[in-house]
């Protein structure tokens, strides 16, 4: 992070001023109304607004409290220890740590030199990022799942992605904004974060969580990373072998997760990257089975239709390509 920026946010706050001072607790009052220590969005966000951000409060212990919207931790500098579930969630520079509604933490103090932004985001804001992802992408399904649960889980997703060079270029450029004012706009914002979402979803073997079942999800975790990776060979027994676990559990798990069955995520996974090529390459629609992993092609039409309600070279025509013939 540039120098000027780490500099900026270094400065101490009024309320960090008045905790040197001597004031040996939190003010509750700067962040909820309420009896409950649940941090309100109303006292964060300005009207209209979908995300802001505010570093972190340093030099005293921030008790356990949760928030009514998603808070995405970033460490600048330095470092900052979560309590969560009674767990030490330590998280160094260049790492996150997202939150949803529902997920209680306290954090220890940190000390002058621990920089870290709080990104304070209603869960909408993460539209254009499930958008950009793709309406397919069995991965992206899972993890705005998990940030967007309307069940009242506590849970939790932490990238150790410090040497992940565009997502700290973007997420530098993202606070730049939000801090300065400059760009300061919902769609712009939206759309870099949704940028940064696309490069975590490329890093999901940095990831760690705390769920409820935190065993079966980091299998779905893996089993879903798996399709995304490895689509056009991918096979039940393979991943089976790979996790050490009998095809009749892992069936169960994977269904009982995701909704879906591994054919099913696979099929959905080929079918999308199919739809990807014929919008984007000239590449002949026999060319575009093979490459998803299909060797039937009478089979891959058939799955296709029931799918899109069209034949693919009627999908490829309604969306601007022509079937190029092969000479």
């Amino acid at each position: 992070m540039q120098q000027a920026l780490l500099d900026h946010l270094r400065v101490v706050t009024e309320e960090e001023q008045r905790i040197l001072d001597g004031v040996a607790e939190v003010d509750k009052d700067l962040y909820t109304s309420g009896k409950d220590f649940t941090v309100d969005s109303a006292k964060m966000l300005s009207e209209g607004k979908l995300i802001a951000v505010r570093t972190h409060t340093r030099f005293v212990h921030f008790p356990s409290h949760r928030h009514n919207y998603i808070e995405v931790l970033y460490v600048c500098q330095g470092q900052l220890t979560n309590i969560i579930g009674g767990k030490e969630v330590v998280i160094h520079a260049g790492e996150l740590l997202f939150l949803n509604q529902y997920t209680r933490h306290e954090i220890l103090p940190a000390g002058e030199e621990d920089i870290a932004i709080n990104f304070m985001i209603l869960p909408e804001f993460f539209d254009v990022a499930y958008t950009m992802a793709g309406s397919n992408n069995v991965l992206a399904d899972f993890l705005v799942n998990v940030l967007r649960q309307d069940e009242e889980r506590g849970e939790y997703l932490h990238f150790k992605v410090a040497e992940v060079l565009q997502i700290q270029n973007l997420l530098e450029n993202m606070i730049y904004s939000l801090v300065t004012g400059k760009g300061d706009q919902n769609r712009i914002n939206q759309t870099t974060m949704g940028l940064i979402f696309l490069y975590l979803l490329e890093s999901v073997q940095y990831a760690e969580m705390r769920l409820p079942n935190q065993y079966e999800n980091m299998i779905t975790m893996t089993t879903l990373d798996y399709i995304e990776q490895q689509y056009k060979t991918a096979t039940l027994t393979e991943l089976c072998e790979k996790l050490h676990l009998p095809m009749h559990m892992l069936s169960k798990m994977i269904r009982k997760n995701t909704g879906f069955n591994f054919k099913e995520l696979l099929q959905r996974k080929r079918l999308n990257k199919a739809v990807e090529l014929m919008c984007e390459t000239d590449l002949p629609i026999s060319d575009i089975i093979a490459a998803v992993g299909y060797e039937n092609g009478s089979y891959f039409h058939r799955v296709f239709k029931e799918r899109y309600h069209t034949t693919p070279r009627a999908f490829r025509v309604a969306n601007g390509k022509e079937e190029r013939v092969r000479l």
